[in-house]
């Protein structure tokens, strides 16, 4: 089965990783999460990277703030699809993460999701997957079918509500 690594540039991103991993979980695929740090812990970095598809990785979640270098660490040297997920921060509210993140030079893509978004950063790795696996496809259709249930539901009680003023 499907196996998505999320890894962190600092256990102090955990709260926003959680949701990434709690989203993949529901959907029954197994998660690899490790704490590494592409500037403080590089040669553990490399490791993990070049020994990530022999463990059975598809897809890849890097959490990272500041100089957020992870994601692009990573994506040099695989060429399994690696998903950055920038992390808020004091100085620039995460900004500073983001641009970090998103621009990449060529050559070496990361896709990258909103700041401190973490449950998007999941389903996008859940997504990637659904092209290969039908039944995380056909779990990802439900999930959003029951979105699109709540919005529907919230609207018709907003619309009873609006006519009893």
């Amino acid at each position: 089965m499907a196996k998505i690594a999320v890894i962190m540039g600092s256990k102090s991103d955990w709260g926003v990783v959680k949701p990434a991993v709690d989203v993949i979980r529901s959907f029954g695929v197994e998660t690899e999460v490790r704490v590494i740090s592409a500037h403080r812990t590089p040669e553990e970095a490399h490791e993990f990277t070049v020994s990530a598809k022999d463990r059975g990785i598809e897809v890849i979640i890097c959490a990272a703030g500041k100089a957020a270098h992870l994601g692009g660490v990573i994506a040099a040297g695989t060429t399994l699809p690696v998903i950055g997920l920038p992390v808020k921060t004091d100085m620039m509210g995460g900004l500073d993460s983001l641009l970090s993140i998103v621009q990449m030079p060529s050559g070496i893509p990361v896709a990258t999701v909103g700041v401190n978004g973490g449950e998007n950063a999941g389903l996008l790795a859940l997504q990637i997957l659904g092209v290969k696996y039908p039944e995380i496809a056909n779990l990802l259709s439900v999930y959003k079918s029951k979105m699109k249930n709540k919005i529907n539901e919230d609207d018709a009680a907003l619309q009873q509500e609006l006519k009893q003023l």
